[in-house]
């Protein structure tokens, strides 16, 4: 980057971008496609924001941190807890999420459809 790495601007939102799994660069490097963020009328830095499908992958590993563990290493209602986050962050619009997810979790496709199905009863849907 240009810019210092310790500007206040990019110490303000590197933990957002990093939970995001998104990627900082300088100005000048900022593609149609990125995000530029300004401070005080100057352009400090730009945004990359990653695919969906490599925000799925970012957001299980952030769990697997969270919870110290592989997440196939959880127990059920664990398992069904990460299903439900998940569905709340959108995984599932994601093509194939139910296979990461169902990967990631060491279950079947027809489990992770089934512990969603459950909720979304228990939530009246």
């Amino acid at each position: 980057m240009t810019e210092p790495a310790d500007h206040p601007l990019v110490t303000a939102v590197k933990p957002l971008v990093d939970a995001m799994g998104a990627e900082i660069l300088a100005p000048d490097q900022a593609t149609s496609e990125d995000v530029v963020l300004a401070w005080e009328g100057a352009d400090v830095m730009a945004v990359r924001l990653p695919q969906l499908s490599e925000s799925l992958d970012h957001i299980l590993a952030a769990m697997e941190r969270r919870h110290g563990m592989p997440l196939a290493e959880l127990d059920r209602k664990a398992k069904q807890g990460v299903v439900r986050t998940l569905e709340a962050r959108g995984a599932f619009s994601v093509r194939h999420g139910v296979e990461t997810v169902a990967g990631a979790l060491g279950v079947s496709r027809f489990t992770v459809y089934n512990y969603l199905n459950r909720d979304n009863a228990a939530k009246g849907v």
